[in-house]
């Protein structure tokens, strides 16, 4: 039985950061982006990753050494164009870009090759995680609506962490869980506002264009999910924060590492709380001790919402069962 995660992350950034923590200057190596960052910890988790992208250049040849040097199960395809890549420097405490080299879209031929090979990894896995593109015109959308829809229909569950036109497309496929923030689905037209009832009314819709569950991360505040037909406001010890990035990439990390050893949607979004929250505490994004986050995770309190209490009056749901109707309709 297939118990590992494919993280889709079609384009991978060569991050170069510049510390001084003492009297010299250290400088730091890593790959970055999304994808990286989630197959990171879920390799910290214990659960082998099969990471697929698409590298190019010298950058490109860089993040493979990299990459498999942290003990991810790199399956890249190869472009003409560089790989991306920026230079950031902390030695006054806090970020500043020096430079930065954007990649350009794949190709027609680059994508089709990234498809086939995220596909065929997939389909081999027990989870599939479809992570963003720094720039989202390097995919086109359409791209993590087949992928969300051809796996799902075939036994893996979707986890997908994107917003905006990549979000609406994942939707169309019946992913199996979803995870966005407050802030993009405010900025997306998803919800009216960061208020709880409107992000509670966000979370329905978001099932009702396909998502069996669903979670909006809030920052410093509880996050909200939707597991099944409950909601559920997510609440974590406050911990001082080193670096806060990073922490929504970790959660989604936690709680595919969870599903993929077959664990239940409480028990993932329990670890993925905790993951996220431990994260900041520390300066190497998607980062961190798995007993750590064990600890961490039997002090994460799932609440049950009220929705008459927050003015959220409707109560319908869409089954797993109409879910899989609308897919097969498509």
């Amino acid at each position: 039985m297939a118990d590992h995660v494919m993280v889709f992350a079609p384009a991978p950034q060569l991050t170069v950061t510049i510390e001084q923590p003492a009297d010299a200057v250290e400088i730091h190596l890593h790959p970055g982006g999304q994808g990286i960052w989630q197959a990171r910890m879920i390799t910290s988790l214990g659960v082998p990753v099969a990471l697929c992208a698409s590298l190019g250049g010298e950058t490109g040849r860089v993040l493979d050494t990299l990459i498999a040097a942290e003990g991810i199960d790199l399956h890249a395809t190869t472009r003409a164009a560089a790989s991306g890549g920026y230079v950031h420097d902390r030695r006054g405490g806090s970020r500043t870009e020096v430079a930065e080299a954007p990649e350009p879209p794949l190709g027609r031929h680059d994508l089709d090759e990234l498809y086939n090979l995220a596909l065929a990894e997939g389909l081999g896995a027990a989870v599939a995680v479809l992570s963003r593109p720094t720039d989202p015109a390097i995919v086109p959308p359409d791209v993590y609506r087949r992928l969300a829809t051809d796996l799902g229909r075939n036994g893996v569950k979707v986890v997908a962490d994107l917003s905006g036109e990549h979000l609406s497309a994942v939707l169309e496929g019946a992913p199996y869980f979803v995870k966005v923030s407050h802030d993009e689905l405010t900025s997306d037209g998803r919800a009216a506002s960061d208020s709880v009832p409107d992000l509670i009314e966000a979370l329905h819709r978001l099932q009702d264009e396909g998502a069996r569950s669903a979670l909006i991360s809030r920052a410093d505040q509880p996050a909200l999910a939707l597991l099944e037909n409950d909601v559920f406001e997510v609440e974590i010890p406050q911990l001082e924060a080193a670096d806060p990035r990073g922490a929504g990439d970790s959660m989604t990390a936690g709680v595919a590492a969870v599903l993929a050893k077959n664990g239940d949607l409480l028990a993932a979004v329990r670890t993925g709380a905790a993951a996220g929250a431990l994260n900041v505490t520390r300066h190497g994004l998607g980062t961190g001790r798995p007993d750590a986050i064990a600890g961490m995770a039997e002090r994460v309190d799932l609440k049950r919402v009220n929705l008459k209490e927050v003015g959220r009056g409707r109560q319908r749901r869409t089954t797993p069962d109409e879910l899989a109707t609308r897919v097969r309709a498509r």
